[in-house]
């Protein structure tokens, strides 16, 4: 096999794509810093147990591992950056109020997330921590789509969702673990039969409330009303789940103005090992997976010794990339290569002010053309003047 292939799902970044991603990148994390987020940059290479989140088997199926030779322990490298966030807000930072945390780094996934995603992720994001309330899952979403927008992003479809619908009528059926597992591949590819088969046992408030998740997903408003007609509202469960449906209402309400369209979905887990209340995705028309993805974790901590409220999003630049409108190709100006002080002069003096001065090592007349650029340097009446190719 040539050894210039690369492995599958695993390319190169041309420089076209390179430098647009770059300019991405720029343009976020100048957004989150002045939104009040603080950068931080983990390692990609961590021992396993810090990068596998407890129970998560998908985290566990889509993580490289390997043996570091200098200790025998297993390390891994991340497949998301979040879980390494939460461990620097727990251990390293250890702050007692908010704390507002952004990152940009690549993740390496065994499998690819869909047919056209790479397994190479250039991922970005923003944690919140020490905040539980519907504030602070707003500020994260608001800021997700402003990211979208600021890109130029648009037409963008908005998807919500609450675990804790779901984990609520869990805990009161006391599912066991390997029952409540089922019942969560069930629901989330809305599987009918098997979760029919699945519920009989229960009781018959809970076995329907089971059965109406698959069907409560589309308009924000048709669902909520629906919602809160076919879920309980004993006094047992019944406020648990009013407190989902009221912030997922309050979410939608807010966030309907930055963004096409909004919809609820109680059957999304994504994330369901690790989240613990609402959750949300940002979908596109150029791409069939969720461009952004998002929700709140506030258990995720504790396998660091120090559980916090916490709220967060990430995407992916290479995958928005794609979305992108084609860019109008940017030329530069080309340089003899000729040893004058009066030449090099002008080409600091043109860099300096933004220009591109590419010096044509080769002088071939037929070659010019790679060095894309439109004007030249030449010299006229004793002086160097920019004039078109």
């Amino acid at each position: 096999m040539p050894n210039w292939l690369l492995p599958e799902y695993i390319q190169d970044m041309l420089p076209d794509e390179a430098w647009r991603v770059e300019r991405m990148r720029a343009q976020l994390l100048d957004l989150l810093r002045k939104s009040g987020y603080q950068l931080v940059a983990p390692p990609l290479l961590e021992y396993a147990e810090s990068l596998l989140i407890d129970g998560s088997d998908d985290m566990d199926l889509r993580t490289f591992k390997l043996v570091d030779q200098l200790s025998g322990r297993t390390l891994a490298l991340r497949a998301d950056i979040t879980p390494q966030a939460a461990r620097i807000d727990a251990h390293l930072l250890n702050r007692q109020g908010v704390a507002r945390l952004c990152y940009v780094g690549s993740v390496l996934h065994t499998q690819p997330a869909g047919l056209t995603r790479t397994r190479e992720l250039l991922q970005i994001g923003a944690e919140l921590y020490g905040h539980g309330g519907l504030e602070s899952d707003l500020e994260i979403q608001q800021l997700m789509l402003q990211s979208l927008s600021l890109l130029g992003i648009k037409d963008v479809h908005l998807d919500l969702g609450h675990v804790g619908v779901f984990r609520t009528l869990a805990n009161h059926a006391r599912l066991g673990k390997e029952l409540e597992n089922e019942l969560f591949a069930a629901l989330q590819s809305k599987d009918s039969a098997a979760l029919r088969s699945l519920v009989q046992p229960l009781d018959a408030a809970l076995r329907n409330a089971l059965l109406a998740l698959p069907t409560l997903y589309g308009n924000c408003a048709e669902v909520l009303a629906r919602a809160r007609k076919l879920l309980p509202n004993s006094a047992e469960i019944g406020a648990e789940i009013g407190a989902a449906l009221d912030a997922l209402q309050t979410a939608s309400s807010k966030l309907q103005p930055l963004v096409s369209s909004v919809g609820i979905d109680l059957a999304d887990l994504r994330g369901y090992h690790y989240h613990s209340g609402m959750v949300f995705a940002a979908y596109h028309a150029g791409s069939h997976d969720a461009i952004a993805l998002g929700g709140r974790y506030d258990d995720l901590g504790k396998s660091f010794g120090r559980a916090r409220a916490a709220t967060g999003f990430s995407m992916d630049l290479r995958q928005l990339y794609r979305l992108l409108p084609p860019q109008t190709a940017s030329f530069g100006i080309c340089a003899p290569l000729f040893d004058d002080a009066a030449l090099r002069g002008k080409i600091a003096q043109l860099r300096a002010a933004g220009e591109t001065v590419v010096v044509d090592l080769l002088g071939d007349a037929a070659l010019r053309k790679e060095l894309q650029c439109d004007r030249e340097l030449v010299l006229r009446e004793g002086a160097w003047q920019v004039v078109a190719l």
